[in-house]
C-alpha cells in the first residue's frame, strides 16, 4: 500500500497538486459541512489512489479522504441537492481564482468542480486547504464524518 497522502496547499500551485489527488473522487452531499462559525469547509471523500494506478496496479483502488478549507468567509452551492444527502457527487476538480485577478492578494475564490454543473464557491481570506488521507475504503462508498455538523 502507497503511504497515505497529508497535502497543504497555500497558493494555487499547490491547490492544483491536491486537485489532481482528488480528481474523480465521490462526495456525498451529507458529506460536505460548513462550520461557518469556524470558518471552515469539511469535505469527505473517497478518491481514487492515483499513485496506486501509476504503478501499474490492475485493480484500483479507493481511499476514504478529508479535504479541508480554512479562513472561509462565505460558502455557496450551485446544483448540488442537499435534499438527496445520499447521491454520488463525482469531483471534476478544484481551482483557485485570486480577488480581482490579483495574484499578489492572498484571497480569492476556490472552487470545487462536480460533474453535470455542480459546483461549491468558498470565499477565503487566503488559500488554506489540506487533503489527508484516512484510510482505504474497502465498500467504494462516501464516507462520513463522525462529530461534525
Amino acid at each position: 500500500m502507497s503511504p497515505q497522502l497529508k497535502l497543504i496547499a497555500l497558493d494555487a500551485d499547490d491547490l492544483a497538486v491536491i486537485s489532481t489527488h482528488v480528481q474523480d473522487a465521490r462526495v456525498q452531499p451529507s458529506d460536505i459541512i460548513w462550520r461557518q462559525g469556524e470558518k471552515r469547509l469539511v469535505v469527505g471523500m473517497s478518491r481514487l489512489d492515483w499513485e496506486q494506478t501509476l504503478e501499474g496496479e490492475t485493480e484500483p483502488r479507493r481511499l476514504v479522504a478529508a479535504l479541508r478549507f480554512d479562513r472561509v468567509l462565505a460558502c455557496k452551492s450551485r446544483n448540488i441537492d442537499l435534499g438527496a444527502p445520499d447521491k454520488i457527487l463525482d469531483l471534476v476538480g478544484i481551482e483557485f481564482h485570486p480577488q480581482d485577478g490579483r495574484d499578489e492578494e492572498p484571497g480569492g475564490s476556490a472552487l470545487l468542480l462536480f460533474a453535470h454543473g455542480g459546483a461549491i464557491r468558498l470565499d477565503v481570506e487566503c488559500l488554506e486547504c489540506q487533503l489527508t488521507d484516512l484510510g482505504t475504503d474497502e465498500l467504494g462508498t462516501g464516507v462520513r464524518i463522525e462529530g461534525e455538523g
